[in-house]
């Protein structure tokens, strides 16, 4: 069988997960050779889903924010992925299940930016360039992959399994606040799933960013003001089914509304 290059190996990635195909684990043929080479994978994968509709790169996600999950994948360091205009809702959506394969929702702090960061840069650059910041949850749309399998290049060649988010109102009083200490509940019909606090994330949100605005500075493709970035999880992930009514908390950041039908 022909050796595939990224271009090819992005179109059929795309193609699993247009056509919401259980995938319990990348087919060989469509495997990265590397980390290096997943992301290149990620980058074309996502100029061909803004040209079918999903709309511009509005901001991005951050995966494997901890360090058992980085282990597990045999990283050292998170990885990313893109959202796309057409999938960030604000404040309240509702979905249908029969247009994912297997939807999942993560619980998020996000973050709006008001400035550019086109070097990037650490904890207190990134922080003086955000503008607002609010609870979050972040869809996922993972194709029923079987996690005992997975690994970071799979992950990233798949955007990460970003499918949206819904943002919660956005807080620009924000500076004040102890985010690693603000507290993260997930409800699912009004029951408690799990919680967690905003330390799960790399110690601090603020970490997560100044990663993330520093790897995409050094990419050539840094972070734009009004973009939106998801921190990380601080809650497993969890998959709501149809009548499902998804409630994120975050004390002191607001709520963030999903509804699946």
């Amino acid at each position: 069988m022909a050796t595939l290059d990224a271009r090819q190996k992005a179109g059929r990635v795309a193609e699993l997960f247009r056509r919401r195909r259980p995938t319990e684990v990348l087919p060989p043929e469509l495997y990265p050779s590397a980390l290096d080479e997943a992301y290149a994978i990620q980058r074309i994968f996502c100029e061909i889903e803004e040209t079918r509709g999903r709309g511009a790169i509005i901001g991005y996600k951050i995966g494997l924010t901890t360090p058992v999950m980085q282990q597990f994948c045999g990283v050292d360091e998170p990885c990313y992925g893109a959202m796309f205009a057409s999938e960030v809702h604000q404040r309240h959506a509702e979905i249908f299940a029969r247009d994912y394969c297997r939807i999942g929702v993560e619980t998020e702090i996000a973050f709006q930016l008001g400035n550019d960061l086109p070097q990037g840069g650490d904890r207190s650059r990134v922080a003086a360039a955000v503008e607002s910041t609010m609870a979050a949850i972040e869809l996922i749309e993972d194709l029923r992959f079987d996690y005992r399998r997975l690994d970071a290049a799979a992950l990233v060649a798949g955007n990460v399994w970003n499918a949206g988010a819904v943002l919660g109102a956005p807080v620009l009083e924000w500076r004040g606040l102890d985010l690693a200490r603000v507290t993260a509940r997930l409800s699912i019909n009004g029951r408690e799933i799990g919680s967690g606090k905003g330390e799960d994330v790399m110690g601090h949100p603020l970490n997560a960013l100044a990663w993330l605005a520093s790897k995409l500075a050094a990419d050539g493709a840094p972070l734009r003001r009004g973009m939106v970035v998801l921190t990380g999880s601080m809650v497993p992930i969890q998959y709501p089914a149809a009548g499902d009514r998804v409630l994120v908390e975050v004390s002191s950041l607001g709520t963030a509304e999903l509804v699946v039908t």
